[in-house]
């Protein structure tokens, strides 16, 4: 029987000197299953995040500061990794080196150390050294060029796609993986995640798509991005939108008989482009007769995947996600209040808390040097000369 409410990964140390986005948040998913997480920030601009991106990424984990190009920093880290269980990076490929924070140094005092070095587009390879954001690790993985309504309509997320799959989850599979080995073997591992890697492997229904025929479709043309009509976005008479995902006979079948449109049963996904393009359009004029409470009213209840396009405010507020715990309110002592997400993931004997907000710079420094074994007087040393803050 399940022990109630035992972390998943409590007794598990990790140290997060990462910064931003994809890093952060990887960190934050592993603190949310009970890792002990210290952020890890310089003693000058640190994680320069915005204070409320900060705020959602960076949550149950403890702050400190450090000047890891002072030699005194740096034996602070490596106290630090002697009895960690991971550390995470996201420099450029080199720049741990220079810090001797590092795997090749870390790993010098603690063996079963696992180290991973999240980078755009990874430790070696001509784009090695390049600058990135998430869009142009989606433009490099062949991505981008799938996002759009067309060609010559290319679209831009808000959810940063190359980041949070290609980054952040990527990571933590890595990371956990090799957290099994090591606890078997007593020996860590290097994890190289690149980005642009992490997304061009996620880019399985373009690949399928290109075995099949020899290229992708241009955006906005294959069956998941608008080249089907019962597969899209429908603008209703209040500007609203509704998603229409009816890929199964079942599915359609059921649509069309909900709105009294037999004929177009057997348009399903028969036809060539032009086809398409006009069933599309007797469903655009279908929806944008009615507002979205009427066709939500219409076809609730009925197994036809079509579901309204909600806002995020909409989602946070929605009865299944509040059913499901997925929310929570808090307030931040600096950063105000905000909504946070919880983690997704579900399993017995475990409930998600948020047992610390997200750390301000250094917030936890003291208590993060006792741990390692500093003296209240070495301690004092290294906050008094800037070195630790």
């Amino acid at each position: 029987m399940d022990t109630p409410n035992t972390a998943p990964l409590a007794g598990i140390k990790i140290l997060d000197l990462s910064r931003l986005l994809p890093g952060p948040l990887g960190a934050q998913y592993l603190a949310d299953l009970g890792a002990d997480v210290i952020k890890i920030e310089d003693t000058q601009a640190g994680d320069y995040a915005p204070p409320a991106l900060r705020a959602v990424c960076n949550r149950n984990k403890r702050g400190i500061c450090l000047d890891l190009k002072h030699p005194d920093g740096q034996a602070a880290l490596a106290a630090l990794a002697r009895d960690a269980d991971v550390v995470i990076e996201s420099f450029r490929p080199g720049v741990t080196a220079r810090l001797k924070a590092d795997y090749a140094t870390l790993s010098r005092h603690n063996p079963r150390l696992v180290y991973c070095s999240i980078t755009g587009y990874g430790q070696d390879g001509p784009q090695r050294d390049a600058a990135g954001h998430d869009l142009n690790y989606s433009g490099y993985a062949g991505v981008a060029d799938q996002m759009g309504c067309g060609p010559d309509q290319p679209a831009l997320s808000n959810l940063p796609v190359a980041d949070i799959l290609g980054g952040s989850l990527t990571a933590v599979m890595g990371i956990l993986a090799a957290l099994v080995d090591a606890q078997r073997t007593g020996r860590g591992r290097y994890v190289d995640i690149a980005i642009a890697d992490g997304l061009l492997a996620g880019a399985v229904v373009p690949l399928a798509t290109l075995n099949a025929h020899g290229d992708t479709r241009p955006a906005g043309a294959d069956s998941l991005s608008g080249g089907l009509a019962c597969y899209g976005q429908y603008r209703t008479q209040d500007g609203r939108y509704l998603a229409v995902a009816a890929l199964e006979p079942k599915f359609w079948n059921t649509l069309c008989q909900r709105l009294q449109r037999p004929d177009l049963l057997p348009q399903h996904r028969d036809g060539d482009a032009t086809q398409q393009a006009q069933v599309r359009g007797e469903l655009q004029r279908i929806f944008s007769e009615q507002p979205l409470a009427y066709w939500l009213a219409l076809l609730g209840g009925a197994d036809c995947c079509v579901s309204p396009v909600l806002k995020l405010a909409e989602a946070l507020a929605h009865p299944h996600f509040s059913a499901r715990g997925m929310v929570q309110h808090t307030r931040h002592e600096v950063y105000g209040p905000g909504a946070h997400v919880a983690s997704p993931v579900k399993m017995s004997g475990f409930q998600f808390a948020i047992h610390r907000q997200a750390p301000l710079p250094g917030e936890h420094t003291d208590q993060i040097l006792r741990d390692a074994g500093y003296t209240e007087s070495g301690i004092a040393s290294l906050t008094k000369r800037g070195i630790a803050r």
